[in-house]
């Protein structure tokens, strides 16, 4: 995205550089173009900095106004189709950082919150394909009687790697993006009695939402000092900020990778921050109602709720 809040193709934009600037003929300025700045941001990412100064290169003909016209390869964002910033992630891993979470939501369960929690960051794991986007409107399923959502932000792995140190982690990372993981509350619960789960709980049609964009490290200060807030139809109901992370993402990727490769492309969530879920307040979502999440120099990500699946 352009500082004036436009965005670029730059797919499209490297092409025209690929044959303004290089002389190539069409085919071959269009196939170059498609493996090293591909429209698939899991792509991209795999690229690495090949791909990132073939985009810089495009953003610098268009600042230049040289090989590139604006005009071709640039479209106001309110024009553009929103998608997951990463909608086809490998795998999907969703943390329980925020302590104060869990200092609301374990007394409302009868339940003490596990010594086990502080020895580790324990996760779940998502499905890549119950993926969803700013604006996209979330039904609730038809097994379930109660939605509701869970503020995050999520790091995305920009590079791969097994046994990453926590001083290394970081450098693994591509950015992060806000995450709302909408739950259907009665059937997570049920699950989970059973000692297994969130599974149907977390993971129907566009229950993990992510965006609007992914924002690269270089343009976070400090991840662990973002202004962070939720309101739904309007109303204040959750403003924290990441800096009261008990686990940090460093904490994470060390864990995840022990013995274990992580692929680029994969999401780490970060667990909801406190305050931020209906659950803590005794609410739940109803059709019709709209949840905005902002986070500071992420953006801010809005959805709305559907009307409940048809019974099947």
């Amino acid at each position: 995205m352009l500082d004036d809040g436009r965005v670029v193709d730059l797919n499209a934009g490297y092409e025209l550089v690929l044959r303004r600037k290089h002389g190539l003929v069409e085919d071959s300025a269009r196939r170059i173009a498609a493996a090293v700045v591909p429209a698939s941001m899991r792509s991209f990412l795999e690229g690495a900095d090949i791909s990132r100064e073939a985009a810089r290169c495009v953003l610098d003909a268009i600042a230049q106004q040289a090989y590139v016209d604006a005009g071709e390869v640039v479209v106001p964002v309110e024009t553009a189709q929103p998608l997951a910033p990463i909608p086809d992630p490998p795998l999907i891993r969703d943390f329980m950082a925020f302590e104060e979470h869990l200092l609301n939501i374990y007394p409302r369960l009868g339940r003490e919150i596990p010594p086990t929690w502080y020895e580790m960051p324990v996760y779940y794991k998502g499905n890549p394909a119950s993926i969803g986007a700013a604006g996209d409107v979330i039904d609730l399923p038809s097994y379930a009687d109660t939605l509701d959502f869970e503020f995050e932000l999520a790091a995305v792995i920009g590079r791969p790697g097994t046994d990453i140190s926590a001083e290394d982690a970081l450098d693994h990372v591509a950015g992060y993006m806000i995450y709302n993981d909408f739950s259907a509350r009665d059937i997570q619960q049920r699950e989970m009695s059973v000692g297994l789960g969130p599974a149907k709980g977390k993971d129907f049609t566009k229950a993990h939402v992510f965006g609007p964009w992914l924002v690269t490290t270089d343009e976070v200060p400090d991840v662990y000092a973002l202004a962070m807030r939720a309101e739904v139809n309007g109303r204040l109901w959750c403003e924290s900020s990441t800096s009261t992370m008990h686990w940090r993402f460093e904490d994470m990727i060390a864990h995840a990778s022990r013995d274990e490769g992580l692929r680029v492309g994969e999401i780490f969530g970060s667990g909801t921050v406190g305050g931020g879920s209906g659950a803590e307040r005794g609410e739940s979502l109803s059709p019709g109602d709209t949840v905005v999440l902002t986070v500071e120099h992420l953006g801010t990500l809005s959805n709305q709720v559907g009307k409940p699946a048809p019974a099947r």
